[in-house]
């Protein structure tokens, strides 16, 4: 599958988000203790990667569908995303092996990106 030039661009930002706060938890905690923060961190981001990839394939295929469709689809889709991150919120709040905040944090970071993607588009 190929991704746009969006969904690129939103993968390397989540990323670098991810990078900072995994830096800054290594920074605060000054040990292993950073562990749990880090595991949420990387399952935050791998759902909002996921989110990422779910987004452009569910736009590619609303842009073919005609109009009734395309909007029931985008829907099913907007609850499908969602599913995903509160099931990655539940493994950070009853695993005690993976920070919530980690989760939060990775999780935000599609928000961010999207932010980001936003204000430095040329055009």
């Amino acid at each position: 599958m190929k991704l746009s030039y969006l969904a690129r661009k939103m993968i390397f930002t989540i990323l670098i988000i991810a990078l900072i706060c995994i830096l800054a938890s290594i920074v605060y905690y000054r040990s292993l203790d950073f562990l749990p923060f880090l595991f949420g961190v990387l399952i935050g981001s791998a759902v909002s990667i996921a989110k990422v990839f779910l987004l452009d394939r569910a736009v590619d295929k609303a842009l073919s569908m005609e109009k009734n469709r395309a909007r029931a689809y985008v829907s099913v889709q907007n609850i499908l995303r969602l599913i995903l991150s509160i099931a990655a919120l539940l493994l950070g709040a009853f695993i005690p092996q993976i920070s919530l905040w980690g989760v939060v944090a990775g999780i935000l970071a599609f928000q961010l990106a999207a932010y980001s993607v936003k204000f430095t588009l040329k055009g």
